[in-house]
């Protein structure tokens, strides 16, 4: 059976930047507004405050793990923040842990907190196909891993970095796969995690090249072609036929990049009629003629 995340997650290549171990005591808050930079929190002890793109505000707790994708703005600071508090500057500790808030007062949370980085040029396109925010809780595979991370961030042993940074890589791909227990914004997570609509998102995984229509896809589900188009589209961000379209180019795109194939073969292979057919598509997705995209992104194997 096609496995829809394991295609996403595979074409991104996700990779942890760094781990900083991180902790704060008393009232302390810091902003982040680089979208080009996917954020995650993994909470060691303790609790904090989350508010994404000024939604609503989330408690993070012990063994919590967030992702946030592609957020505008993201804030997090103690549970409790005086209005108007401004960016809390950092100390780092004679341990190498940077504190926020009073460095002399007993933290209220620990964490591991850092950067991942997607390896594929196209991980722009990518992203859109994963929610915004992912947060896991209450796994019991996610929590033994945290307990490993946690456990390695405590203790000096050789190494300690390169361990961590590994650690830090399956948690977020677990993380990715998670469904149950997991809080998700719109995006193919959230998707899967509907029994119905994870069925249409295997078959356009599993036959991207098909003419789907909305009433094929909905018959896939079992469901009216109304009622399917409304709950994929609320649950996944987009509408099933801008879903299709934007896993077919991903594919194109990742094809033009890896194989000295014609434009006539990726097309085939991607569910266009003819080469013109989809140059045309893809120059109107991607900006640029698929031709000129070989050239600029062609990786020799």
């Amino acid at each position: 059976m096609v496995d829809p995340l394991a295609e996403v997650v595979t074409l991104l290549q996700p990779k942890v930047q760094f781990a900083k171990r991180s902790s704060a005591a008393g009232k302390w808050s810091v902003d982040r507004a680089d979208p080009s930079k996917p954020f995650y929190c993994l909470i060691v002890e303790g609790q904090s405050r989350l508010v994404v793109d000024q939604g609503e505000p989330i408690l993070l707790e012990k063994g919590d793990f967030v992702l946030v994708a592609s957020a505008t703005r993201s804030k997090m600071s103690s549970v409790e923040v005086p209005p108007g508090h401004r960016d809390s500057p950092h100390v780092v500790l004679a341990d190498g842990e940077f504190r926020l808030g009073d460095p002399d007062a007993p933290p209220s949370v620990r964490m591991l907190v850092g950067h991942c980085v997607f390896g594929s040029p196209d991980a722009s396109l990518l992203v859109t196909l994963l929610p915004k925010l992912i947060l896991v809780r209450n796994e019991q595979r996610l929590s033994t891993l945290v307990q490993l991370v946690g456990d390695e961030a405590r203790h000096h042993r050789p190494a300690r970095d390169v361990v961590l940074a590994r650690l830090l890589e399956v948690v977020l791909i677990e993380a990715l796969r998670s469904t149950t227990g997991t809080a998700a914004s719109p995006g193919l997570v959230k998707g899967l995690a509907d029994e119905r609509l994870a069925t249409a998102l295997r078959s356009m995984h599993e036959s991207p090249k098909k003419g789907w229509t909305v009433l094929q896809l909905a018959k896939e589900s079992g469901m009216s072609r109304s009622a399917f188009f409304e709950r994929f589209s609320r649950a996944v961000g987009m509408s099933p036929i801008e879903y299709l379209l934007s896993w077919r180019m991903a594919l194109a795109k990742d094809l033009l990049r890896r194989k000295p194939i014609g434009i006539a073969e990726v097309a085939e292979r991607v569910g266009y009629s003819s080469a013109s057919t989809f140059s045309v598509a893809f120059t109107r997705h991607e900006g640029q003629p698929p031709a000129h995209y070989a050239r600029e992104y062609y990786e020799p194997g």
